[in-house]
């Protein structure tokens, strides 16, 4: 088994009586699975039951692996995983280096230190020298980068992709698609990804769970 790598065991996820889906794969550091379905069929509610948010509606069994830790047995906080949404989810009274600078782990705790890991983050996506910005002057492309660059100073064990490209037009859409998966690989971080978007199963290059049809 990889160190680093995320494996579904046997996870179960159902509404009432309703089983939605069950899946067991395993995704090597630096690569994508990509779970497929329309709305409903459940695709959010396994990013939920693996960041430790399920709603209480629904019922779920099976184990997540992060390498040898299961998360599942640990509460959402000490699971360490990182979720790209729809919407960037930027703190509007922060500012973009703010944004970055709480993200970080407690264990950086030298103040210039933080500056310096936030605008080399900053640096990585493309938006050098905009820290000082108030996110609210970002474009929409922009601020999916800032949400990516504060996901990874966040030291995520995986990332979860919750359709992160679906608000996007597609000029932006390939490019952040370019970005996502090529800094998941460059991190060495597996990645999940929910869409019903074959382009982005295509751009993941990964493996395939289709559920719901």
């Amino acid at each position: 088994m990889d160190d680093r790598g995320l494996s579904l065991d046997k996870v179960t996820i159902a509404l009432g009586a309703t089983q939605l889906l069950s899946l067991t794969r395993h995704v090597p550091p630096g690569e994508v699975l990509t779970v497929m379905g329309p709305s409903g069929s459940g695709k959010s509610t396994l990013l939920a039951y693996i960041g430790g948010f399920l709603d209480p509606a629904f019922t779920a069994t099976g184990r997540v692996m992060a390498g040898p830790v299961e998360i599942t047995r640990l509460p959402a906080e000490d699971r360490h995983v990182g979720i790209l949404f729809q919407d960037p989810l930027l703190f509007p009274h922060m500012s973009v280096a703010g944004n970055l600078i709480f993200a970080l782990p407690a264990h950086v705790a030298d103040r210039k230190e933080r500056r310096r890991r936030a605008e080399r983050a900053l640096e990585r996506v493309g938006l050098a020298g905009l820290g000082e910005r108030d996110p609210d002057t970002l474009s929409g492309g922009q601020k999916a980068r800032v949400a990516l660059a504060r996901v990874l100073l966040s030291e995520p064990r995986m990332l979860l992709l919750d359709e992160p490209f679906s608000r996007l037009d597609a000029d932006l859409r390939q490019q952040m698609r370019e970005l996502v998966f090529s800094r998941a690989r460059e991190s060495g971080l597996p990645a999940l990804l929910v869409t019903h978007d074959e382009a982005d199963a295509q751009a993941a290059g990964g493996d395939v769970a289709r559920i719901g049809e």
